[in-house]
């Protein structure tokens, strides 16, 4: 009888150990998806604003159908989640958000975005 229970002891302790391996490999994946929708909500609020910009005249501060000008607003460079950047032309933005905690080797979350008069797209890059 000592030996059965010695047993179901380690298969006990083995069992536990591969639920908290597991556990934790959960975590670590809803953490990293966590952090890149933060990144994203925030880019697609600065393409908003980019896009208000377009739309803007001159006059307004705006860029009169013109992206060229606009940046990324400085107190909005770096946040809690991380820190963008932004290239203009004159009929698109490509703005970049790098996320601030390294979360798999030594590569951070980074998200770009491609915004266009009309159009947004989203690309996630890591």
């Amino acid at each position: 009888m000592g030996q059965q229970q010695l047993l179901l002891v380690v298969l006990g302790i083995i069992i536990v150990g591969v639920a908290v391996f597991v556990g934790v490999g959960l975590f670590k994946a809803s953490a990293i998806e966590s952090k890149r929708a933060i990144i994203t909500n925030e880019l697609v609020n600065l393409a908003a604003m980019a896009q208000q910009y377009f739309l803007k005249p001159t006059s307004l501060g705006g860029g009169s159908r013109k992206f060229t000008g606009w940046n990324v607003p400085t107190d909005l460079v770096n946040t809690a989640a991380g820190h963008y950047t932004a290239n203009t032309f004159e009929d698109s933005v490509v703005i970049i958000g790098i996320g601030n905690e390294v979360v798999t080797n030594n590569d951070s979350i980074k998200v770009r975005i491609n915004v266009k008069a009309t159009s947004v797209r989203t690309i996630i890059v890591n």
